[in-house]
């Protein structure tokens, strides 16, 4: 939100999905995305090209949703529109910055109505990650869209192409750790790896390699599947042995044995794409131990 309408919320703001379906005398209305958040509602539309029909078709979307929300104040109806912008995924230079409409009153008023236009294709990877808009990630591949061919076919910028999403799977692991976020990863993986087997076809091997970065076992990974195994034992021998300290032990247990298997998986991945020593020390935060120890075949 802070993105495009400069407003922060909390954590604990409550997020309401309102309903999305609008009646008018023409017929029913259906918007993307309408939203509730501190009190104000939010209208957000999605387009995966340029639409020459979406700007009419916004402020039909507005005004019945202001339709609905109108109050009669003072004897006057007030019209309150709600904050609106437009999510493009791809777009081109003739694409504006904002999806306006002049409105022209019979008494000689002009209103303009003024959308904000988000133009996902200009987000580099660390301007995703610096704003925090890890929702842009599957449609990164967008980026690179007009130059598939190109890069399958040139073995240097395929492997550049695979590095960058290894780094993605790196820093997005990194950004989703703890308790709270443990079911976010395997969900926007699963969206990234969709998207990109989409726009990649049959580009070379580079679909595949792609695929084995982010997919893997993309539902449940090895991670939570260990620590998920830890939190069980943990409880097993708690009940059994009626200790809180036999829970605690066996929960940690499965945390440490998740970690130490998932930073040697992440270097053997970085390995066999033949990343340097020092971008894999960047990269996952281990030691040249911890590399030498898996290109031994000694890690597990």
């Amino acid at each position: 939100m802070i993105e495009v309408f400069h407003t922060a919320f909390t954590d604990q703001e409550e997020i309401i999905q309102l309903r999305n379906e609008h009646m008018e005398p023409s017929g029913k209305v259906i918007t993307d995305s309408y939203l509730k958040i501190g009190g104000r509602l939010y209208h957000i539309e999605c387009q995966s090209t340029q639409d020459n029909t979406i700007n009419i078709r916004m402020i039909e979307y507005d005004f019945a949703i202001a339709l609905e929300n109108a109050e009669r104040q003072n004897g006057i109806y007030e019209l309150n529109f709600p904050h609106s912008a437009l999510l493009y995924l791809r777009h081109s230079e003739r694409t504006p910055d904002h999806a306006q409409v002049k409105m022209n009153l019979p008494d000689g008023q002009s209103v303009m109505y003024s959308v904000p236009i988000i133009k996902v294709q200009d987000y580099t990877k660390d301007m995703i990650f610096q704003k925090d808009l890890l929702f842009f990630l599957p449609f990164y591949i967008l980026r690179y869209e007009g130059q598939i061919q190109e890069i399958g076919a040139d073995p240097y910028k395929s492997s550049q192409l695979v590095a960058e999403y290894t780094d993605i799977r790196m820093r997005l692991q990194k950004e989703l750790q703890g308790e709270d976020k443990v079911g976010y990863y395997p969900r926007l993986a699963e969206l990234i790896k969709r998207l990109t087997d989409r726009v990649l076809g049959s580009a070379g091997d580079i679909q595949e390699r792609i695929g084995g970065v982010m997919g893997g076992q993309i539902i449940e990974t090895e991670t939570d599947r260990i620590l998920e195994r830890g939190r069980e034992e943990g409880f097993a021998e708690g009940r059994e042995e009626g200790r809180e300290e036999g829970r605690e032990e066996g929960r940690e247990e499965g945390r440490e044995e998740g970690r130490e298997k998932a930073k040697n998986n992440f270097i053997r991945q970085l390995l066999s794409f033949d990343v340097p020593k020092e971008k894999i020390l960047q990269y996952v935060g281990c030691t040249e131990d911890d590399v030498e120890k898996v290109r031994r075949g000694n890690g597990d």
